[in-house]
């Protein structure tokens, strides 16, 4: 069973809508829907984006399936937006992307599974954010 289902995106675009955009081909709602997934699964590294995407049903967290199926139908709307609010879509996906660079950052911590650390895996992959710099230049004159 897949993350989520074209007939799943009822509660963003009526049937009727996403026939009319597709013309009854559900190869570009499929690539609109698998488009989104990847576009999630970029902010979302820092968690197990197997199993966060191999999850159905209930199982699945409801508040990143609403902002996946925002992105979706975003790239879906672009081919043709046949009954729907352009500005609204816009809007709507503009938050899907805040929210997922949010958690990306760390600022929302969503209910998601965590990546197995080195000693679970053990491997030396690195996992997570490094952090670099250096003190700012300093200009002495005596």
């Amino acid at each position: 069973m897949a993350f989520l289902t074209i007939q799943e995106l009822n509660t963003h675009l009526h049937d009727e809508q996403v026939e009319t955009i597709t013309r009854g081909d559900e190869t570009i709602a499929q690539a609109a829907i698998d488009a989104a997934i990847a576009e999630a699964k970029g902010y979302l590294t820092r968690f197990d984006c197997t199993r966060v995407f191999s999850a159905s049903g209930n199982k699945r967290n409801q508040l990143l399936l609403i902002f996946v199926k925002d992105i979706a139908t975003w790239h879906l709307i672009n081919l043709c937006n046949a009954g729907t609010d352009l500005k609204f879509r816009q809007d709507r996906y503009e938050r899907a992307i805040d929210w997922l660079k949010a958690v990306q950052r760390g600022d929302v911590s969503p209910d998601l599974p965590d990546r197995e650390t080195e000693e679970e895996t053990g491997s030396n992959a690195p996992i997570g954010p490094i952090a670099y710099g250096s003190n700012p230049k300093r200009c002495q004159h005596f």
